[in-house]
């Protein structure tokens, strides 16, 4: 996957990771760069088309793909992480109708248009998808789920031409982070890692040097090896389709 002279969709471009993503893609000579957001997004590149989109809402992603209409990588960027202690079940599905409805429905809503063009799907996680974080829990339920539909996602698409990577991102200086004293990577640097192990075929991009420290473990782990087993069983109706 050479980014030059392709089309791609970042959502929640407005800021934070989303935003390097942007300006990475640009700097990779991405053709366009459809920048998803929920309010008004200024960029002096016409190459950046914003695309009103709340991932919440089905019409606005419907919406999206008909302005659209060509491309080549779906980047699911968009999430929220609350604070909580699961007390509140409101805060859980908030989360998940954000990090992991929202990553699906927009998924599921451009797949067409990825089958067309032999794309890919990179769904940026988290390190706490494999290990929850228990200030984040919700958060962590969330991308951890996320990470299960990404798999399956993989397995499924495997013979449509369509390839599907799980970012598992580390602390990284975002306003999501603010409440952690730790080391973080830039925004910067994340989105150079993710776009450099898209552009290698990574099926799980570790983008940072936190997220680095687990790439080998969880690539050489029993985990990863069940899931690799696991998708043999795709059912024939989907290879065939």
């Amino acid at each position: 996957m050479d980014i030059a002279n392709k089309t791609i969709l970042i959502t929640g471009a407005n800021r934070g990771i989303g935003r390097a993503l942007l300006q990475e893609a640009l700097r990779r000579g991405a053709s366009r760069v459809y920048a998803g957001t929920r309010g008004p997004l200024e960029v002096p590149d016409q190459r950046v088309v914003p695309v009103v989109m709340d991932l919440t809402v089905e019409g606005q992603i419907e919406a999206a793909v008909r302005q659209v209409g060509k491309l080549d990588v779906l980047i699911n960027n968009s999430g929220i992480a609350p604070y909580d202690d699961l007390s509140d079940s409101d805060v859980i599905r908030q989360a998940l109708a954000v990090n992991f409805f929202g990553t699906y429905n927009v998924s599921r809503a451009f797949l067409p248009l990825l089958k067309k063009s032999k794309g890919a799907i990179v769904n940026n996680l988290s390190l706490v998808a494999l290990a929850p974080l228990p200030v984040i829990p919700s958060y962590s339920i969330s991308k951890a789920a996320a990470l299960s539909m990404t798999q399956s996602l993989r397995a499924l698409l495997a013979t449509q031409g369509v390839s599907v990577h799980a970012v598992f991102l580390g602390p990284v200086d975002t306003d999501m982070n603010r409440g952690f004293d730790i080391p973080k990577a830039s925004p910067e640097s994340a989105a150079e890692g993710i776009f450099d192990g898209l552009e290698a075929n990574e099926e799980d991009i570790f983008p940072d040097p936190m997220s680095r420290m687990m790439a080998e473990g969880w690539r050489n782990g029993v985990a990863k090896e069940f899931e690799r087993q696991n998708a043999g069983f795709v059912p024939a109706a989907v290879v065939a389709d």
